[in-house]
């Protein structure tokens, strides 16, 4: 029996009136719409509930609740942030580290990727993207995923740490064990691969620094001494899982929707160089796509809302459903390029641990749009092949068959 369909025992501190059966990598209606799945939960669950699957664990679904859970890192912690828990002895620099251990590692990361520093990839991201559409759009169809969507965020990410394009056809099966990986064994085994394929790099960027962002992470100074190399690996590992696969993700399910809704394909089409408008419907987008989630460590015996939990339990307060909560947002279901800015949603995390990639996910979600949509203006999902959509830590879609007219 494997461990997502195994049952946990149910702790003597949780009530009956509080379990509720939820795996989120088998949620039913996912094959569909993986967030109106989440939201399903949201609906029918109690606010607050757990389940005996995944080694049994709670979840958070509300917007109020999720936040909280996201900024308050002393009573939820994030020093284990994937369901089923991965052992002591794995440690994803700087995610799960907490305060005041955090922010050391954390910096180098901010100052890398601020708006100042994303700015001159803008050139790459959009010589790339041309090039992929280039490529695509005289065939009239594509599988968007596999033929865009996957290879972009990994290209640009290659770029930036100077490490061969090529490789991204050994990283991508690994990328995918790591964040939607339903066993621990399978996760740590793809994590193991990939410190075993940037261990020399690191070593080797360390003795000799080059002018890339791998070079720069590394070398920088923790609490005024030389990063360790077990740390320089781990820490390396968690900056090329994140730029790939959310990215990736982010993109096929923006897409699937622009497909499916022309009306909302034409208002972006007609009003690319509306920078206000730009920025709000990037961020509907985003709020409607909720892709990542990040589980929380009880890191102490306490009483939340009523709610008993005791040091060790673990909590899921999913990123997406935090924008799909009606008490935080009104008709939340709709997509709406003129609801007011800013657009309530918490789908790069909320306080210390708000994702430092963010800035570069909204500039390739934008330059994406603005290269394709000229270009492709009317596409649609090919019926006669089969869409595919899977959940896990990382929510994605695996396959995304479009057409359009030659």
């Amino acid at each position: 029996m494997s461990e997502t369909t195994a049952l946990a025992p149910k702790p003597d501190h949780v009530p009956d009136a509080l379990v509720y059966d939820f795996d989120f990598y088998n949620l039913p209606g996912s094959d569909e719409d993986i967030q109106l799945a989440y939201r399903a939960v949201q609906q029918a669950a109690p606010d607050i509930f757990w389940t005996p699957r995944n080694s049994g664990h709670w979840v958070a679904t509300r917007a109020e609740d999720i936040e909280v859970m996201q900024r308050d890192y002393a009573r939820f912690s994030n020093r284990k942030i994937t369901l089923p828990r991965m052992p002591d002895g794995y440690r994803q620099i700087p995610l799960e580290l907490d305060p005041p251990e955090h922010a050391p590692f954390r910096r180098p990361l901010m100052q890398a990727l601020l708006p100042k520093a994303i700015a001159p990839l803008e050139s790459k991201v959009r010589e790339v993207t041309r090039s992929l559409i280039d490529g695509l759009v005289d065939r009239g169809e594509c599988d968007f995923i596999g033929e865009f969507a996957q290879i972009l965020p990994i290209v640009v990410f290659l770029d930036m740490v100077d490490l061969p394009r090529e490789d991204r056809h050994y990283l991508l099966p690994i990328v995918e064990d790591s964040v939607r990986g339903r066993t621990v064994e399978q996760r740590g085994s793809a994590h193991r691969k990939i410190n075993a394929y940037l261990r020399d790099t690191v070593i080797a960027r360390q003795e000799k620094p080059g002018s890339d962002l791998l070079s720069q992470l590394i070398n920088a100074p923790v609490d005024g001494e030389k990063m360790g190399l077990e740390d320089a690996v781990s820490f390396s590992t968690l900056v090329l899982f994140g730029g790939l696969d959310t990215v990736a993700g982010m993109l096929g399910f923006v897409t699937r929707f622009l497909a499916m809704n022309p009306e909302h394909r034409r208002q972006i089409r007609e009003r690319l160089d509306d920078e206000g408008f730009m920025k709000t419907a990037l961020e509907e987008l985003l709020r409607r796509h909720g892709i990542s989630n990040t589980a929380r460590y009880i890191a102490q015996d306490f009483v939340y809302k009523g709610v008993v939990f005791r040091e060790g339990d673990m909590i899921l307060p999913p990123n997406m459903l935090f924008g799909l909560d009606e008490r935080r947002v009104a008709d939340p279901l709709k997509v709406d390029f003129e609801r007011p800015f800013p657009v309530p949603h918490a789908i790069f995390g909320n306080g210390v641990h708000t994702c430092p990639g963010a800035v570069l996910a909204r500039r390739e979600l934008r330059i994406f749009l603005e290269e394709w949509l000229p270009r492709i203006p009317d596409f649609a999902i090919d019926a006669g092949r089969p869409t595919v959509m899977a959940t896990g830590m990382v929510n994605g879609i695996l396959a995304l068959p479009l057409k359009w007219p030659a």
